[in-house]
């Protein structure tokens, strides 16, 4: 029998997926529960052509959008501990 997915924390979720990667339906629920959504999610355009070459405003564009999250993240962690 298995647990019901839906029911379990997404600690708990992923512990379970760790141990069961073949398990479909848990990884299923696992990804369905991904915040933001897809259809919310920005998307990058790739950091190297098929040939390998770097393409260089795509690797830029990708860089200046973590170094924004990580200043985020660091804002909201500063914001908590006030």
């Amino acid at each position: 029998m298995k647990p019901n997915f839906e029911a379990m924390t997404n600690k708990e979720l992923t512990a379970y997926v760790l141990t069961h990667r073949h398990d479909d339906e848990a990884i299923r629920i696992l990804f369905s529960r991904r915040n933001p959504p897809d259809s919310e999610a920005t998307w990058y355009g790739p950091m190297f052509a098929e040939d390998g070459t770097p393409i260089e405003e795509n690797i830029r564009i990708a860089e200046e959008a973590i170094r924004q999250r990580i200043e985020q993240a660091e804002k909201r962690k500063q914001d908590s501990q006030s």
